[in-house]
C-alpha cells in the first residue's frame, strides 16, 4: 500500500524554503507589474478623463439651475410690472374723483413712483437676460467640451481594451500562480512581504545581494550580514530599505566575482655609482 506524503505547513518549512517561496512570489508579481507597465499611463488617463467629464456634467447642471432661477426671477418681475401698471390705472381713475389739490398731488406722485418702478424692473429684466445669455453661452461651450472629452475617452478606452485583451490571459495565469504560491507562505510573513512591496516604488520586496550591496537600494551590506544572508538560517532585511535579502544562488543567479585590480609593477631605481675623484 502506497504511503501518502505528509504536506508540510508553511510555518514548518525551513527558512531556506520560505525564502525560495517569497522570491518565486516576487518574480511572478514583478512579471504582472511589467504587464501593467505596458499599459503605461492609459489607465490614469482614462480615469482623469472620466473625472473631468463628471465635473463638466456637474458644472452644466449648475448652469442649467442658474438659468432656471433667472427665468423664475424674470417671471416675478414681470408680475410686479403688471401689478404696478394696475395701480397706475387705478390712480388715474381716482384723479377724476379728487376733491382737493393735495389728493391730486399725492395720486400724481404715486403714478410717477409706479412708472419709475416699472422702468427699474424692466432694467433688471434686461440685466438678467444678459446673464441668461452668458450662462447659455457657457452651457454651449461646456456641452462642446464634454463631447470632445467623450471622444477622447472612447479612443483611450479602445487603446486600453486592446492592450488588456492582449495581456489578460498571461496576467490571469500569473495571478493564479501567485495566489498558489501565497498559500505556501505563512500569513505573518506574507503580510510583511506585502507591506514592504507596497512601500517600494518598484514593488520589489525580495532582492538578492549584488556585489556586496542590496539589490534594491544598492547600499553596501556589512560582511557579517552577508554571511548571515548566505547561511539562509533566518530572514535578513536590508538595514536601509527594509527589503528581504537573499543570496544570488538562491535566486538562481551566478554570483558576480569582482575583478582584482592588476598589481602595479614595482619600479626599480638604479643609483649611479659615485665617480672617484681624480
Amino acid at each position: 500500500m502506497a504511503t501518502r506524503t505528509k504536506e508540510v505547513l508553511p510555518s514548518e518549512m525551513s527558512v531556506e524554503q520560505k525564502l525560495k517561496n517569497l522570491y518565486l512570489l516576487q518574480t511572478k508579481l514583478s512579471e504582472i507589474d511589467k504587464i501593467k507597465t505596458l499599459r503605461g499611463e492609459l489607465p490614469l488617463e482614462v480615469q482623469d478623463l472620466e473625472d473631468e467629464i463628471e465635473g463638466l456634467h456637474h458644472r452644466l447642471a449648475k448652469y442649467e439651475q442658474e438659468i432656471n432661477d433667472f427665468e423664475n426671477e424674470i417671471t416675478e418681475k414681470q408680475n410686479s410690472i403688471r401689478e404696478a401698471r394696475s395701480l397706475m390705472e387705478r390712480y388715474r381713475q381716482q384723479l377724476d374723483e379728487v376733491s382737493n389739490n393735495r389728493e391730486y398731488d399725492t395720486l400724481q406722485k404715486e403714478i410717477e413712483f409706479q412708472s419709475l418702478e416699472i422702468e427699474l424692473l424692466n432694467k433688471q429684466i434686461r440685466d438678467i437676460d444678459r446673464q441668461i445669455e452668458a450662462r447659455q453661452s457657457d452651457l454651449a461651450r461646456g456641452r462642446s467640451a464634454i463631447k470632445k472629452r467623450i471622444e477622447d475617452l472612447d479612443v483611450k478606452k479602445a487603446e486600453l481594451d486592446e492592450i488588456v485583451t492582449e495581456t489578460r490571459a498571461e496576467e490571469e495565469r500569473l495571478r493564479e500562480k501567485a495566489r498558489s504560491i501565497e498559500l505556501s507562505v505563512e500569513p505573518r510573513l506574507l503580510a510583511a512581504f506585502k507591506r514592504i512591496r507596497k512601500s517600494q516604488r518598484n514593488g520589489l520586496a525580495v532582492v538578492y545581494v549584488q556585489r556586496g550591496a542590496c539589490g534594491g537600494c544598492f547600499n553596501k551590506i556589512p560582511p557579517q550580514r552577508q554571511i548571515d544572508v548566505r547561511s539562509r538560517k533566518k530572514i535578513i532585511p536590508c538595514e536601509y530599505c527594509g527589503r528581504i535579502l537573499i543570496d544570488p544562488e538562491l535566486a538562481g543567479v551566478k554570483p558576480e566575482v569582482p575583478e582584482e585590480a592588476p598589481k602595479k609593477k614595482r619600479s626599480i631605481v638604479r643609483r649611479k655609482a659615485a665617480t672617484p675623484e681624480a
